[in-house]
């Protein structure tokens, strides 16, 4: 256990003096990534909470004609989308529903997309900075020691921002991937539920006329 413990004080170490090389653009780099990583867990925890998986068609499709036995999050749903009693209301319903559950997810997702576009660019902007150090390390020419130190300094800087600006962006990209395919399945449900009550309530209508 102490062994394991002293493990990773060393490795939390090394973190520290790798950070404290990397320059100022460490700090953009690990804002980014909060961000990131903050706003695509928000999202996951969101899209979880929807609960459109777990329900089976089967039963919602029975929960549209029970309204007493509907549960959880797409019961709320379809407690809101069928009190409509016309077709242009169940539109505008459903289209209520797509700017209030879908306008948030896209929002959030084109941050986390910006956010993963712009790792690698603060990675460059150190690498930049870096290459400017240590040619002013070369410039200034004050000894050899001292030289070689502002060099190796300036390198040192350049490699481990680009560096940590792709190890930021690499999975951050995959995450932003997963999200959208689960982003894009939830508005599919949506897609394929207003179908469903547009046909139920057609029909609906229809066996009313016929009966007047």
């Amino acid at each position: 256990m102490q062994a394991v413990v002293q493990y990773i004080q060393s490795l939390i170490e090394q973190a520290a003096e790798i950070w404290l090389k990397g320059g100022w653009a460490m700090i953009a780099i690990a804002t980014v990534a909060l961000v990131m990583f903050g706003m695509g867990m928000h999202v996951y925890v969101r899209l979880a909470a929807k609960g459109f998986q777990r329900v089976p068609e089967k039963t919602w499709r029975h929960w549209i004609g029970r309204p007493d036995q509907r549960r959880g999050p797409i019961g709320k749903l379809l407690d809101f989308v069928t009190d409509a009693d016309t077709l242009p209301q169940l539109a505008v319903y459903f289209e209520e529903l797509r700017n209030t559950e879908i306008a948030p997810f896209q929002r959030d997702l084109r941050v986390m997309k910006i956010c993963v576009n712009t790792a690698p660019l603060l990675g460059l902007l150190g690498t930049v900075t870096g290459m400017l150090a240590t040619f002013g390390g070369l410039a200034s020419g004050s000894g050899a020691d001292k030289t070689m130190d502002l060099v190796a300094g300036g390198i040192s800087e350049a490699l481990i921002t680009t560096e940590t600006g792709l190890v930021i962006a690499i999975p951050g990209l995959f995450f932003q991937y997963q999200l959208s395919r689960k982003f894009d399945r939830y508005k599919a449900f949506l897609a394929h539920l207003e179908t469903v009550c547009t046909q139920r309530m057609y029909r609906k209508l229809q066996e009313t006329k016929k009966a007047a």
